[in-house]
């Protein structure tokens, strides 16, 4: 399924679909396994959103923990990523749970409402983190949660800092720190 499937503008900050490789390999998974990372954050029936999903490395397993009522809506600004993405789901047997929606570098341009987000390293690649933030806060259904994660080697202590405040003005508020290798992570809820 596609939500969106028009020509759009990528950030020179993305992470290329040339790097695929290493988004999902297993080495990854050792260092960030995704199932013990989200369990207890997404049920099932849940509708998830992966921001900067690649090559499906999260939005495999998110597929799997909302179960066949849910959905995850994989968001990218690659298309090659999203067919990637896409043709990992198949291979899984997991496609029928995934809408592939492709953003542009200023806007998600998601509607539909969100129990959960996911923002694992691509918050720093965005052009405007209040705006993708506030956005972010109107995609989420009260009492939705984001996990938003930055890698410790492209984002220092202070930047993650005004990111936190950054999400506080969007009317985020921070539930907990969780610790996961090599990242700064901030589970949020939205009131």
């Amino acid at each position: 399924m596609s939500e969106n499937t028009s020509a759009k503008t990528e950030s020179p900050h993305v992470c290329p679909a040339s790097h695929a490789g290493w988004l999902a390999s297993s080495l990854r998974r050792l260092m960030h396994h995704p199932e013990a990372m989200l369990r207890g954050l997404v049920r099932e029936g849940d509708t998830a959103v992966d921001l900067g999903c690649g090559p499906g490395f999260f939005t495999l397993p998110l597929a799997r923990l909302v179960g066949r009522d849910g959905r995850v809506i994989a968001v990218d600004l690659q298309e090659e990523m999203l067919g990637m993405m896409r043709r990992r789901a198949e291979r899984a047997g997991l496609a029928s749970r995934i809408i592939s929606h492709r953003c542009e570098a200023a806007t998600i341009g998601l509607t539909t409402p969100a129990d959960f987000a996911l923002a694992f390293y691509m918050v720093h690649e965005t052009p405007d983190i209040a705006a993708f933030l506030a956005e972010l806060h109107g995609i989420l259904k009260p009492g939705g949660k984001l996990l938003l994660v930055e890698p410790r080697f492209h984002v220092d202590k202070a930047d993650f800092k005004r990111t936190l405040e950054l999400a506080a003005g969007a009317g985020f508020r921070f539930i907990a720190a969780p610790r996961i290798w090599l990242s700064l992570a901030a589970l949020f809820a939205r009131d």
